[in-house]
């Protein structure tokens, strides 16, 4: 008996057909995640002292509500020296690497996947703070190891887009980490691998929500994408424009403020971040299609929860435990910037950044714990 033809759909047809250009496009970027997550960052240490917390301050401050008067500066000898305020550890464990060794566009090039994907964005992150182990700004040394946690590529062939997680795990040094830290600074043989490799292994942990003994655990997601004209640029922001999503509820909260292009330039100068996108108008315009400086998304970050903050002092003794945030969509310097934020429930809100249109730009949600 003779066996009968098996028919395929057509849209099976068109798969089978296809599948092998698939598997193909498939594989042109499948290396990336091994290769991006077996990297090997060099940490970085940084002195645990309040002049760049006190920075920052006086950066943000003009941009506050009155009621928000930058602290004083207090010299790590004196008694109680100060925490470190949560989101001043933007400020605090930035690469700080030689302009020769910096992306064409002033970026850092240890999270990037290279050619052809050329463009990056932060799309948001998430941070946790440790209130049983915090940091104290009593000149000690800090130590951050980043790793890249996970990798993606999604989008049509020829528009992929590469999404890197980058976790980056704060801590007080070890003694023994200060003392390599100085001898590998001296040039003694050997010794900078050594310390990379044990300070890597003393903070990692294989899950996320365990703290180890870090202070701080910052993940951020950023994207990185193809390069593009000037008139694909223009035509995507115009596009993207019209899909700015609205807010879903009534701001317990608002503060508005215009950004100027010093504020930038400072932002930028304490988180040692050389991106054009924040401090070149002719490449926001010629080479992304904005029409002006941007606005850094961390830094709407860091006025959220810093207006947040003052909420909850004002209530009680409720504190930040942990923000998840997304970056939705452009702001820009000389236009106006509002935040917002409201409770949902019991240790929970919302906070967002507005456009000027009323879109929101910055989502995010903040989990609170009582005080200690």
């Amino acid at each position: 008996m003779a066996t009968p033809t098996r028919l395929l759909r057509p849209q099976c047809l068109a798969y089978t057909l296809l599948r092998p250009a698939y598997q193909r496009w498939q594989s042109t970027f499948s290396h990336l995640e091994s290769e991006l997550k077996s990297r090997k960052i060099s940490p970085i240490f940084d002195d645990l002292t309040p002049q760049t917390s006190h920075r920052l301050s006086i950066t943000l401050s003009d941009f506050l509500p009155s009621s928000h008067s930058p602290p004083s500066i207090l010299a790590p000898a004196k008694p109680n020296p100060p925490m470190l305020p949560l989101p001043h550890h933007l400020v605090y464990f930035e690469p700080t690497k030689r302009s020769s060794e910096m992306l064409p566009d002033g970026t850092n090039p240890d999270q990037s996947p290279g050619d052809p994907f050329v463009r990056r964005m932060w799309a948001g992150g998430r941070v946790r703070y440790n209130h049983s182990n915090p940091f104290v700004l009593d000149g000690g040394r800090g130590v951050c190891a980043e790793f890249i946690r996970s990798v993606s590529v999604k989008g049509r062939e020829g528009e992929e887009k590469v999404f890197v997680s980058i976790e980056r795990r704060q801590a007080k040094a070890s003694a023994e980490e200060v003392e390599m830290a100085e001898q590998a600074r001296l040039g003694e043989e050997g010794v900078k691998e050594t310390l990379e490799h044990r300070v890597r292994q003393r903070l990692w942990r294989d899950g996320e929500e365990d703290f180890g003994v870090c202070s701080v655990v910052e993940t951020r997601n950023i994207v990185f994408m193809r390069e593009r004209s000037k008139a694909e640029a223009e035509e995507q922001t115009r596009r993207a424009k019209g899909k700015e999503l609205r807010p879903q509820q009534k701001a317990d909260w608002k503060h508005t403020m215009v950004p100027d292009a010093k504020l930038l330039f400072r932002f930028s100068a304490l988180t040692f971040n050389a991106h054009a996108i924040h401090l070149d108008p002719e490449y926001c315009r010629e080479v992304e299609g904005h029409r002006t400086l941007l606005f850094h998304g961390p830094l709407s970050y860091v006025f959220m929860i810093t207006l947040l903050q003052q909420r909850l002092r004002e209530a009680g003794e409720e504190v930040v435990k942990s923000v998840e945030y997304r970056n939705l969509a452009p702001l820009y310097a000389h236009e106006p910037v509002t935040f917002c934020g409201t409770r949902t429930g019991e240790g929970r809100w919302e906070i967002w950044t507005e456009t000027p249109e009323g879109g929101v730009a910055v989502k995010g949600s903040v989990v609170t714990e009582g005080g200690k």
